[in-house]
């Protein structure tokens, strides 16, 4: 069968190009098979090299996912207290010029007042068009609050860009040749499969692969060496390798040389960091380190490549962004970057020439400066009253692509927040979440099969294309549609709220990309050099990579990174006295896919895992009900003794919905609102707690 650009209503099985929408580095490039005008399979395009015909389990059940029972069909609105969930069926008319009125009744009180509506968006879709297209267009014209958008990679983001010049890395592909693979905060089998295959090509060929993670994941399983440090610590152990890369003179002098700013400064710096001295900061051994150094430095006397692949789990504490700058700067000191298979990749999301302006129009702020509002914090910024440094007291919310109620950190304050009686919230979604639960209007959003949209990636340097596969079900519209309509119900008349999608998809890229490219094969490959940085020219203001940064230190931060220890730094005597980490389950997708039964069945229930010798000292055995709790509150969960959990971290897997768990909470219960030091991001695994039986 031919990949087609539009289902066809009869029986006859067709094939239709698209794109995977979801969280992930892969950005997969699917066929969905229709066959009278319904979606019966999805699976991956084997045509495209990164793909390779294979999907992730998760998007593998797809169209369970799109013709799952609870699917949100029709307009509705509530008519029960908030958060029971209670709802009846309204027109698409009728709600839109109900939320067009309350709209426009806030934002008419005053030139500023339209600050007092904030929208709530994230990674729902990854797409550029549903994501924040027509979207964005419409808050800009309406002067509603900005959003920080930083609940994932926010530290990590800014880090590489102080460093390397923005999100730039590798290219995946090139992994399959490197000879030492760390791999460094990322259970990849389980959240970047397609980069595990290139690292499996590498290990038949005889690389080693080092897993750097606090959890014996799945990942750590299959590489030759974990080392299971504790959380928060990666910058004290890249320090530590620098100072035995320096010590041992495993340098490439010459590309310090000619390519990085502010060597000698972090030469003295890195030379205060000895493995002793990190081992007991780590918690781990001081051969580990040393170890892992020789392994890494012996690729300057080998003209080896060594890679490392680092994913956003080390960056959500303290010193998250500190850590990714850290990180970055080790390929430069032994010169990796001169391999097409040497450096670092965290993410390559910004080698992507996306035309944003023409996207998301900031020119329709016709000079308005709203103010912004970090997403990270949304517990207690809607609990804030009006003030002169706050601002107006947050009145209106529009959600869609997110499900803050169980994502955000401090879930009790964000539960308090969307139950305020005077806060009118609407909500765009595909089922009814727990933050779904809490809207005045909740409006049905197509799904990736419904809709046009158009992708980049964060784990590779394919654009891609996806066409609807199916006509929408129910009354559902895709984002942009029901931001257009809403735009008119406004009474806006700019001639951008009436541009269709596949004219946004054109604009997505402009003339950079080849559109026609992307309809023929669903995906093109960006021209870039193969080793990008082997001469410098990093896109940083000084071309090199920079391990000082004038930037930072105008700002009054420190412009050499530091280990920046945690805000909740790890003591066995305190009362709160296990560090813990809430990595995502396996089949879940943040809390995407939670609803799915046979991905549900597969994970069982929310469950914390820990190590037997912290069981043991509390009485606890496997499959035991226990309190997960803090200052902050309380989280009841079951228990599995397990070797993935390393002595003095406990593993509260996420993100389950609220709704699902034993007391209607989630992990997030018990993690806090405080920020990383670059990025304003979260730090989600910064978190101390104390676990003990459950009342009986």
């Amino acid at each position: 069968m031919n990949p087609t650009s539009s289902p066809l209503s009869d029986a006859t099985p067709s094939q239709v190009l698209g794109a995977c929408p979801h969280d992930c580095p892969d950005t997969c490039s699917m066929l969905t098979t229709v066959a009278g005008g319904i979606a019966i399979k999805v699976q991956g395009n084997p045509a495209h090299p990164h793909t390779d015909g294979a999907l992730c389990t998760k998007v593998s059940r797809y169209t369970e996912r799109t013709y799952h029972p609870e699917r949100l069909l029709h307009p509705l609105k509530r008519v029960g207290p908030k958060g029971a969930g209670q709802f009846e069926r309204v027109s698409w008319d009728d709600a839109l010029q109900d939320i067009a009125a309350k709209l426009g009744a806030i934002a008419s009180r005053g030139p500023d007042a339209a600050q007092a509506i904030l929208p709530y968006s994230y990674a729902g879709t990854m797409g550029l068009i549903q994501g924040d297209g027509m979207s964005a267009r419409f808050f800009h014209k309406l002067g509603a609050s900005l959003l920080e958008r930083t609940i994932c990679a926010a530290a990590g983001g800014e880090g590489l860009t102080q460093t390397l010049g923005g999100k730039v890395g590798m290219r995946v592909e090139f992994f399959a040749e490197a000879k030492l693979i760390l791999i460094w905060g990322s259970n990849s089998i389980a959240s970047n499969l397609h980069f595990w295959r290139y690292a499996q090509v590498a290990k038949r060929n005889g690389a080693k692969l080092v897993c750097i993670d606090p959890r014996r994941s799945e990942t750590a399983d299959k590489c030759h060496e974990h080392i299971a440090l504790l959380p928060g610590t990666d910058g004290a152990l890249a320090l530590a390798l620098m100072h035995e890369l320096i010590t041992n003179d495993w340098l490439d002098h010459d590309y310090l040389a000619q390519h990085t700013l502010g060597w000698d400064l972090l030469r003295s710096r890195a030379l205060q960091w000895s493995p002793e001295r990190a081992a007991l900061v780590c918690g781990i051994s001081v051969e580990q380190i040393r170890s892992l150094a020789r392994d890494y430095g012996a690729c300057v006397a080998s003209r080896e490549p060594a890679a490392i692949r680092m994913n956003y789990g080390l960056q959500r504490v303290h010193g998250g962004g500190n850590a990714v700058r850290l990180i970055a700067s080790l390929p430069a000191l032994i010169g990796a970057w001169r391999h097409r298979a040497g450096g670092v990749l965290l993410s390559s999301s910004g080698m992507f020439p996306v035309n944003k302006a023409a996207l998301q129009r900031p020119d329709l702020l016709a000079g308005k400066t709203p103010r912004t509002i970090n997403m990270s914090t949304i517990g207690d910024d809607l609990l804030r009253p009006a003030s002169a440094e706050f601002g107006p007291a947050i009145e209106a919310l529009i959600v869609y692509n997110s499900n803050p109620v169980a994502v955000a950190p401090e879930s009790a304050k964000v539960v308090q927040g969307f139950a305020r009686d005077d806060l009118f919230t609407v909500v765009l979604e595909h089922f009814q979440t727990d933050t779904a639960d809490y809207a005045d209007y909740l409006l049905p959003a197509t799904t990736q099969l419904e809709h046009w949209d158009v992708h980049s990636s964060y784990g590779h340097t394919d654009a891609l294309l996806n066409r609807p596969a199916i006509t929408p079900l129910g009354e559902a519209k895709p984002n942009t549609q029901i931001f257009r309509e809403l735009a008119q119900h406004m009474g806006y008349t700019e001639p951008c709220f009436a541009d269709d999608d596949p004219a946004l998809c054109r604009m997505a890229y402009g003339d950079a990309v080849d559109f026609d490219e992307l309809l023929d094969k669903g995906f093109a490959t960006l021209k870039l050099a193969q080793a990008p940085f082997a001469q410098g020219n990093f896109p940083t203001p000084s071309g090199q990579c920079e391990f000082f940064s004038d930037r930072l230190a105008a700002q009054g931060l420190d412009g050499l990174p530091d280990h920046v220890a945690n805000h909740e730094a790890f003591n066995s005597s305190a009362t709160y006295p296990l560090a813990m980490i809430s990595p995502p389950a396996r089949n879940f997708l943040n809390s995407s896919f939670v609803n799915v039964k046979s991905l549900r069945d597969i994970e069982g229930e929310p469950l914390l895992e820990m190590h037997a010798t912290d069981a043991a000292a509390r009485g606890l055995h496997s499959g035991e009900v226990v309190r997960v709790f803090n200052q902050r509150g309380v989280y009841r969960c079951k228990v599995a003794i397990s070797q993935r959990a390393r002595p003095g971290v406990v593993n509260g897997l996420g993100v389950w919905w609220r709704k699902l768990g034993l007391d209607g909470t989630n992990v997030n219960q018990v993690t806090s609102q405080n920020l990383t030091d670059l990025g304003h991001g979260p730090t989600f695994y910064d978190c101390l707690v104390q676990v003990g039986k459950d009342a009986p």
